[in-house]
């Protein structure tokens, strides 16, 4: 959108689960697959949104954004490093920003993710082959994991959470974003949980047996927009929450958002942080309808 939510996504696992998305790719340049997406797809799609989790829930999402300090002469000459440096040098990179005062979602925005992105390219171009793509990966993800470490979640004070349920598209089996956004939304102060690889009755019936105030589902491939928007359809009848809202993301969204309005959907956001900012938004929205009704 599970593990131990740092441990279990940042830790001894992060090289396999980088490796696994990545091999794909390499079985069907080598002619053992029939169809995968391209590096730059898994990248977009799956990796990226790993680097964007380590959002700590006392930073706020528009505060950070308009502080951002790395300029992109500088994520330029970074994105050259995880191919030779390890991830203590890296970090070391990394610290030197933060000492600046870059705040930990700067890193990741405008560090990190556009590091990975240019990993995809080069291997895109044969300018570096699958083992270096995958340790460049698997540092980036080493030193997010202790950038994160850093962001803990402070629960102090928060009021008792909304609850989401994110899962990708029955059918597409492109997990890594919907993780991501349990991730987030955990750290964002959210009770929130994932489904991996669901059938759609099994989404169905999770929605019916415990009323969720949200719904997240990503598409890392396009589908029809009639599929999501019978899907939506199904969700709202089903829903054990008649007033649940329904935000959907992913390529096939970003790269046309008024898709997103017209399958029934509440609203989209372009990353992670971006939807947490709007389920905020929505969740306060409702509960002011809520009580003017009462």
């Amino acid at each position: 959108m599970g593990e131990s939510k740092t441990s279990g996504m940042f830790g001894a696992g992060s090289r396999g689960v980088i490796t696994a998305p990545l091999e794909a790719v390499r079985r069907r340049a080598s002619g053992q697959a029939e169809q995968y997406d391209s590096v730059n797809t898994i990248i977009e799609s799956e990796i990226i949104p790993r680097l964007l989790m380590a959002h700590s829930a006392t930073d706020t999402p528009t505060r950070s954004r308009l502080l951002r300090s790395i300029t992109p002469e500088d994520a330029s000459r970074f994105a050259e490093l995880p191919l030779r440096l390890e991830a203590a040098s890296l970090l070391e990179e990394v610290d030197a920003f933060i000492a600046k005062g870059a705040s930990v979602e700067t890193i990741c925005l405008d560090l990190l993710a556009p590091a990975a992105r240019k990993l995809g390219e080069m291997w895109e171009r044969d300018e570096c082959d699958f083992l270096d793509v995958t340790m460049g990966l698997w540092r980036l993800q080493e030193v997010m994991r202790e950038v994160a470490a850093r962001a803990p979640i402070d629960r102090a004070g928060m009021a008792l959470p909304c609850s989401a349920l994110f899962s990708p598209m029955p059918g597409d089996h492109h997990n890594f974003g919907t993780l991501m956004l349990d991730e987030v939304f955990a750290r964002g102060g959210w009770r929130s949980e994932a489904l991996v690889k669901p059938e759609r009755r099994e989404l169905l019936d999770r929605l019916a047996r415990q009323p969720f105030d949200l719904i997240g589902l990503t598409l890392a491939r396009d589908c029809p927009s009639a599929a999501l928007s019978n899907l939506i359809k199904a969700v709202r009848n089903v829903s054990a929450n008649p007033h649940i809202i329904v935000l959907v993301g992913g390529r096939m969204i970003n790269e046309n958002p008024g898709i997103a309005m017209e399958v029934g959907a509440d609203g989209t956001g372009t990353d992670a942080l971006a939807a947490l900012e709007l389920a905020n938004s929505l969740v306060k929205t409702a509960a002011a309808r809520d009580l003017n009704l009462r």
